[in-house]
């Protein structure tokens, strides 16, 4: 028996999400799947024992809500080493349940509802991962939407003034950027520090694929800029560093003012976090080789699926970042690319994302995203059907 639904939707246009809907069809029909983004690989073995042996020393109780101590101190040596920024493990980093929870919690510590001008508004680049949005809706904020030049993807800082407003409250950034591979520059750091200072605005910066980064390029942290690092919740991901989704731990880097409000939402989302798993991950962070190995390592994933794909006639642009490439059919076929993505499951066994979900008016350019974190034989199997099919039609 089918109840009536007794209160309104706070989410009203929200359904299941893209990731799930494609991966269970990939697993439906069997099909390969580089829709949603995680590795089809195992974790490094030495982490694996680090967790097991954390469990057998009694590490299987609550975790103190920021997070164990160690692992605390770990990401700041983690993070001064990468970027030359001191931050303090008590005050100012906080370990969360995945990247998503402390996006989350931090869009939740600053938007607010019912100010005199009516809700806060959010600035969101498009395409955009699709948390952002509902979070900010939840907190009665009002998102306010720039799209991303295409293909390269750059930031037009001209129409990002053109959006800000009295009600604007927080930016939003997401560098390397999902699903692009857009890969922020020092100017774009410049250009936002200018709005920020200029209209007294925070920021979330979700850097979760910091060290996913290629052709020489270098990561620039916004905490890297000083007047960025004082008014930006800076978030990072253990799942996407070391191949562990599953795990789901983030955490996220603020000053002691704007971490101290952060805990106050993080400790009635989650609380704490595995703790066996922070204590495996401190440990495992005294090696830097395991993420320097990083860009390299997934370079050669994506070159290998970009050669896979050479020969067929989708046109794409290699990633700059990220383990995501995008490819555009729109010299193929004119088909609505959330259609395509699901014939394509079915017909060739390939499952991937239609990038029109990442915009909220589901914009589509005729563009698919593949996640290139497979193993190499996944990766030409994909290749060799994308390309045989792309030249049958």
């Amino acid at each position: 028996m089918q109840t009536t639904q007794a209160f309104p939707s706070k989410l009203p246009n929200v359904g299941t999400t893209i990731f799930t809907v494609m991966s269970k069809l990939a697993a439906d029909t069997g099909a390969l799947n580089l829709s949603q983004g995680y590795p089809n690989f195992n974790t490094d073995p030495v982490l694996i024992e680090l967790v097991a042996k954390a469990m057998r020393d009694g590490h299987n109780q609550y975790a103190p809500m920021p997070g164990v101590p160690v692992l605390r101190e770990a990401i700041a040596q983690k993070t001064a080493r990468c970027y030359n920024v001191a931050y303090n493990p008590e005050t100012e980093i906080t370990v969360t349940t995945g990247a998503t929870e402390a996006i989350y919690a931090a869009i939740t510590t600053v938007v607010q509802p019912d100010r005199s001008a009516g809700p806060d508004e959010v600035i969101v680049f498009e395409p955009a991962y699709d948390s952002y949005v509902p979070a900010i809706e939840l907190s009665g904020g009002k998102p306010v939407f720039v799209s991303l030049d295409a293909p390269g993807s750059a930031i037009d800082w001209n129409v990002v003034r053109g959006k800000i407003t009295d009600r604007t409250r927080l930016i939003i950034v997401n560098t390397p950027h999902n699903p692009t591979g857009y890969v922020w520059t020092t100017d774009d750091l410049n250009q936002l520090a200018d709005l920020v200072q200029k209209h007294n605005l925070f920021v979330i910066s979700d850097e979760v694929y910091e060290h996913l980064i290629f052709d020489e390029r270098v990561h620039h942290s916004l905490m890297q800029h000083p007047l960025l690092r004082e008014r930006t919740f800076v978030v990072g991901s253990f799942g996407k560093t070391f191949h562990t989704t599953g795990w789901k731990i983030g955490y996220c880097l603020a000053p002691t003012d704007l971490t101290a409000e952060f805990r106050k939402v993080h400790q009635f989302v989650t609380f704490s976090v595995s703790t066996p798993m922070q204590y495996a991950l401190a440990e495992y962070l005294r090696n830097p080789a395991p993420y320097e190995a990083l860009p390299a390592f997934y370079q050669r994933k994506r070159d290998l699926f970009l050669q896979s794909i050479h020969h067929s006639r989708f046109q794409f642009v290699p990633s700059e970042g990220t383990f995501f490439q995008n490819v555009s059919y729109a010299g193929i076929t004119s088909e609505p690319d959330y259609d395509l993505a699901v014939r394509l499951t079915r017909d060739i066994g390939v499952a991937s994302i239609p990038v029109s979900v990442f915009y909220h008016d589901r914009t589509d350019h005729k563009t698919l995203r593949f996640c290139f974190a497979k193993d190499d034989e996944t990766l030409v199997q994909a290749g060799e059907r994308l390309t045989r099919w792309s030249l049958n039609q």
